[in-house]
């Protein structure tokens, strides 16, 4: 089954903006859309305010704004959180693993929309409505949006945390044995390496003493981190550093020409020479000719369908 991924409608190419447009995003919907089944929602149109409508905007205080009609000034807050939570409601049962928001709504922004004092004057530190109601609802669940998605590593970061999460409630679901959550975070270790590699230790100490807490505790415990982990950048340095203990598998197998065009090729990677997946390409080849099991199972090497070319930037 394709995960599910909650979208800001427009994104999709429907006609629900204030002006009667959309913003279709084609990687999303044509590219991303081929690995998910979209939940597609626009807190607008869908909490009644019809198409076209007055544009709206958030007025007052950045951390508590006020919903407001941009020329006749009607207050709309109230029907829109009434609306909002009624819809987070619905979601629940969804069973998202992320979503992608509209920048700069009134509504659906995730950061940096526009607010407006008494006097007129903009302030960029709002969130919308509906957008930070669902934060706060499902604090976990990955959420971006579509503008900041069109910076190659944001993407990838994103659609990392959108595939890890599946696998996390997919194991969440099938299998809470102590050996299957240790061997869930086994497969994962590099990864979160690449990721934050403090986080990565602490969670490992919190493997190393699962029997001493209940399923549940640990579970809890451990999606948080989980999350918290994969949200950081996987950096050239720190992607680097993992390729170079990868490399390490191989020390004593791989031939010294091999080795020496192995290290030379990292080298290339963390210089900015390369993308990223010409050295994991070289290191799957390696793990597939030497067979080596342990590494074969690690999702840093596969993290994301390899259609989606997210690592074939330099």
């Amino acid at each position: 089954m394709k995960m599910k991924l909650g979208i800001s409608s427009c994104l999709l190419g429907e006609s629900v903006r204030f002006d009667g447009g959309h913003k279709l995003d084609h990687f999303l919907k044509d590219t991303l859309g081929n690995f998910v089944d979209f939940v597609p929602v626009c807190p607008e149109f869908e909490a009644g305010f019809g198409v076209p409508r007055e544009a709206m905007r958030l007025v007052g205080d950045p951390s508590a704004p006020r919903l407001v009609t941009s020329k006749t000034h009607v207050d709309c807050t109230a029907r829109m959180q009434l609306w909002t939570e009624k819809r987070l409601d619905g979601l629940e049962d969804e069973d998202l693993c992320g979503f992608v928001f509209k920048k700069d709504s009134p509504s659906s922004g995730m950061e940096r929309v526009r607010v407006y004092n008494d006097k007129g004057f903009v302030k960029k530190k709002g969130v919308g409505l509906f957008a930070r109601a669902f934060m706060l609802r499902f604090p976990l669940v990955p959420v971006e949006d579509e503008g900041r998605l069109h910076d190659d590593v944001l993407r990838e970061n994103f659609i990392v945390r959108i595939f890890a999460y599946r696998r996390w409630k997919d194991q969440c679901t099938m299998d809470t044995r102590p050996s299957a959550l240790i061997e869930f975070h086994a497969r994962h270790k590099y990864l979160l390496m690449a990721h934050s590699p403090f986080n990565q230790k602490k969670m490992g100490k919190l493997v190393a003493r699962i029997k001493d807490v209940s399923p549940s505790e640990f579970c809890t415990i451990y999606e948080s981190l989980f999350m918290k982990a994969l949200k950081y950048e996987a950096t050239v340095k720190k992607n680097t550093n993992v390729l170079s203990h990868l490399a390490g598998y191989f020390k004593d197998r791989i031939t010294a020409e091999e080795k020496i065009e192995l290290h030379e090729i990292i080298e290339q990677y963390r210089l900015g020479y390369i993308p990223l997946v010409v050295p994991v390409t070289i290191i799957n080849h390696f793990v597939r000719k030497y067979n080596e099991q342990y590494l074969s199972s690690q999702y840093y090497l596969y993290p994301h369908p390899l259609e989606l070319k997210l690592r074939n930037h330099a």
